[in-house]
């Protein structure tokens, strides 16, 4: 786990001062090495955070004659396989690392060594002989990826901050980004909020040659065609066989490793798999509440017990939130899931401990684990009935739905009315559309479109081959809210302190098998994950797998009419902030106030505003942005076991 940078130019030479600098502000991503290539118009960069092959793993790798030089970020977890087969074939290693696969896999099979690799990965590989450039994301989005690309010269980084180090890329915000990101809560990919940045997609390649870019995408997942099972004894078996795999080679590790541990359903099957590939104990970790109805510690204790790890557990209070300065920072984007806060807190205590962790993420995605899936799903079904009578019954299967209160009431019975596209992108909103027009200022409202959630998710709907409607909910955020919010969320959290984090419910060939399973496996009404629950149900007791889901989020609501009641104000409708003139003050104040007066539930439509104002504080109105001090102060040890 590391991070990259470099550039490349048509003419001249890359500025090693502006590689160092490149390389200096992503440190936290690797503090292990640094490591520089230079020459022929390239500069390429990294910053090492060592797992594998601790002693000649530093990176950049080459091959054997140094024409194809490569830097990594992830890992690349078959490259023992990858290694015998290569080394078959008459290629010579100089070290036992996982990156020193890709370039000879390279020399083979050209770009489509993609193809090859297993794993979480962003690559950079510079072809020296044909002074070509090739870029690579893993499939799912595990590993992120920024480039810009001006006059013929391309940048790229495991962050925005690493581009904007040269002064040469413009730091101006693009609105439609904005846009995006107040209608889910995350930039969605290719967008960035800085104008001249964009993003690689997942299961994407870029190629930069003479000055000319080019990207395509090399895998798509496919819900068709279908696997059939002889009974629901043998499908259970062929998910724990393959969770055993994707778990044992994600142990691979010259450091110690541990896991993150909720106690539900997916980060309990993982820790049950680790527990039995594991030659010692296995190290736990959670964080918990101060709020009692968000507080899983009392459920992830049970599993720790169950299994014999090592654990321990923390709570977060209010007051963790002072921890917003740096957490902008290290975002470097505006992102508004406010678990970030969490995981921030949880991937620091867990350095203490290892350097490695694995987690659950990945089930809800394969396996129809969220309640907006069930929405979806009624909303679909009742779209056949006549416009009234379909609005009545959405009235009332709103009730149900999982909503918010204040906002349930018509939320179902308007969903009925809406084509798939139009159905994921309301489902996704976090402001609608009507909502978004309503707070923007004129200007604001007349730079930007308010497509941006139809022209994403329609941009999946139109390339998706899955034949129900769960399974277009579940592509859609495979595609989106996956890469674009969960991912970014445990990627920036965990390198913030140097700790890598591997997912192997999220193993491409896991999520290949799930995808193959019939829709009426995943889910059925308001039972979730049916397969995966009844796959674990050998290793883990039914009352831990069929409790109710929780989430990983934070009490905000209770927080912002409580001890955070004035932060809201203090930051929305500061002078600065109301100069900037993108939204309009009524507009604002009114949120606040139905929130605060118990009329509307507006919690996460706040903290979006507030992540948005901060980001232009921290990115857009200084010169350059300044790493806040990093206090973890507002944690607090429960128990170690």
């Amino acid at each position: 786990m590391c991070g990259i940078a470099g550039k490349v130019a048509g003419t001249g030479n890359v500025d090693p001062g502006i590689l160092e600098r490149m390389c200096e502000v992503i440190r936290h991503r690797g503090p292990d090495s640094r490591g520089t290539f230079l020459g022929e118009g390239a500069g390429l960069g990294i910053q090492r955070l060592a797992i594998i092959d601790l002693e000649t793993g530093d990176q950049p790798i080459r091959n054997e004659d140094g024409s194809v030089v490569v830097v990594l970020n992830g890992e690349i977890y078959n490259y023992r396989e990858l290694r015998a087969e290569l080394e078959g074939r008459g290629h010579r290693f100089a070290t036992r690392s996982d990156t020193e696969v890709i370039p000879h896999l390279y020399e083979e099979f050209g770009d489509d060594c993609v193809h090859r690799l297993r794993g979480m990965f962003a690559f950079a590989l510079w072809d020296r002989r044909r002074r070509r450039l090739l870029l690579a994301r893993d499939r799912l989005g595990k590993k992120p990826l920024f480039y810009s690309s001006r006059d013929g010269t391309l940048w790229f980084g495991s962050e925005p901050k690493s581009i904007l180090q040269d002064a040469a890329v413009p730091r101006d915000f693009d609105p439609d980004a904005i846009d995006a990101f107040l209608h889910f809560g995350f930039v969605p990919d290719p967008l960035s909020a800085f104008r001249s940045l964009r993003k690689l997609p997942p299961a994407h390649i870029l190629t930069w040659q003479d000055g000319k870019v080019a990207t395509r995408r090399y895998w798509r997942l496919a819900y068709t065609p279908k696997r059939r099972f002889a009974d629901e004894g043998e499908m259970g078996e062929a998910i724990r066989e393959r969770l055993l795999e994707a778990t044992r080679l994600r142990m691979r590790s010259d450091v110690p490793l541990g896991a993150f541990l909720s106690g539900g359903v997916d980060s309990s099957g993982v820790v049950a798999a680790m527990a039995q590939l594991a030659e010692g104990t296995v190290r736990t970790f959670s964080v918990g509440f101060d709020v009692d109805s968000f507080d899983e510690t009392r459920y992830a204790r049970e599993v720790a017990e169950l299994f014999g790890t090592e654990h321990e557990e923390f709570r977060l209070e209010a007051d963790a939130v002072a921890v917003l300065p740096t957490l902008v920072w290290h975002y470097g984007e505006p992102f508004a899931d406010e678990s970030a806060i969490p995981s921030l807190y949880l991937a620091e205590v867990t350095r203490r401990h290892v350097t490695v962790a694995l987690n659950g993420d990945g089930g809800d995605e394969s396996f129809g684990g969220y309640g907006h899936h069930l929405s979806g799903m009624v909303a679909s079904r009742l779209g056949w009935m006549p416009h009234g009578l379909a609005r009545g019954a959405g009235a009332i299967a709103a009730r149900f739905s999982g909503r918010s209160s204040a906002r349930r009431a018509g939320w179902l019975a308007h969903a009925v009315t809406l084509s798939p596209t139009d159905l994921s992108s309301f489902i996704a909103a976090r402001f609608t559309e009507a909502e978004r027009e309503e707070i923007y200022s004129p200007e604001f409202r007349d730079a930007v479109t308010l497509d941006a959630g139809p022209r994403v998710i329609g941009r999946v709907l139109e390339d998706s081959d899955a034949p129900t409607a769960l399974e277009r909910l579940l592509d859609v955020d495979v595609n989106t809210y996956l890469p674009s919010d969960l991912l970014v969320k445990m990627d920036i959290a965990t390198m913030a302190h140097s700790l890598e984090v591997r997912s192997p419910l999220l193993d491409h060939e896991f999520v290949e098998f799930a995808a193959s399973l019939p829709a009426d496996v995943k889910r059925r009404g308001r039972t979730s994950k049916i397969a995966l629950k009844d796959a674990l149900r050998a290793w883990i007791p039914d009352h831990v797998l069929d409790r109710p889901k929780m989430g990983f989020s934070v009490p905000l609501a209770e927080w912002f009419r409580g001890r955070l009641r004035d932060l809201p104000a203090e930051i929305l409708l500061d002078p600065g902030s109301l100069e900037r003139g993108l939204f309009r003050e009524g507009s604002l104040r009114r949120l606040i106030d139905d929130h605060l007066d118990l009329r509307a539930d507006n919690a996460r439509q706040l903290w979006a505003l507030i992540q948005l104002e901060l980001w232009f504080r921290s990115y857009i109105d200084p010169a350059l942005p300044e790493r806040p001090a990093l206090d973890l102060g507002a944690s607090r040890p429960l128990a170690t076991r």
